[in-house]
């Protein structure tokens, strides 16, 4: 659980660190607003991704399931700034699916969290292969960095990109590429 007295005390402590009046209109509320925020953008510390998985269905298919381009915000463990972008998603159901919500709900779980991107978009493959038990699942995330657009090396709109594959998509180059043309269409 967040500890919303601890980040009011931290906020103050670095509005006067930067040379701000915390006693000024502007500010007067503002620890109180962001230990509020920060409630709602980290509330995926304190969730299981198994329970948006564990309600499954029955399917006789085994054809590519695919979510494309589902949004998402996290926050750089780094640097503690913003980075966003798209999540797109594709397994292989072994007998079972999981309605499409609970995929969107599952990224965010990782993504509201200090997170970096490699490590979220492996979390997410595994989560999937961990609790709905496909043939194989693979994770792509497309993102943009406020760490790297708006300080440091200042490259507006430059996007980072990372894949994860497990089961029957780790090694299978066809696959992998029927992924690709999904999501790009």
């Amino acid at each position: 659980m967040v500890d919303q007295k601890k980040i009011e005390e931290a906020v103050r402590l670095l509005l006067e660190g930067i040379g701000e009046d915390v006693t000024r209109e502007g500010l007067a509320d503002t620890p109180n607003r962001i230990a509020r925020m920060y409630e709602e953008i980290f509330k995926g510390m304190d969730e299981d991704p198994a329970q948006h998985l564990s309600k499954t269905f029955a399917v006789d298919s085994n054809g590519i399931v695919v979510e494309k381009d589902i949004t998402f915000y996290s926050t750089c463990e780094h640097h503690m700034l913003p980075f966003f972008g798209k999540v797109h998603i594709a397994y292989i159901p072994d007998g079972r699916v999981v309605g499409l919500s609970k995929l969107a709900r599952t990224v965010e779980v990782f993504a509201r969290r200090l997170q970096i991107q490699e490590q979220m978009t492996t979390q997410i493959a595994e989560a999937i292969m961990d609790n709905l038990k496909p043939q194989g699942v693979i994770v792509m995330v497309e993102a943009e960095h406020m760490c790297m657009t708006m300080r440091g090396v200042a490259k507006p709109g430059s996007q980072t990109a990372t894949m994860a594959a497990r089961g029957c998509f780790e090694d299978n180059a066809r696959l992998q590429q029927c992924f690709f043309e999904m999501i790009r269409r």
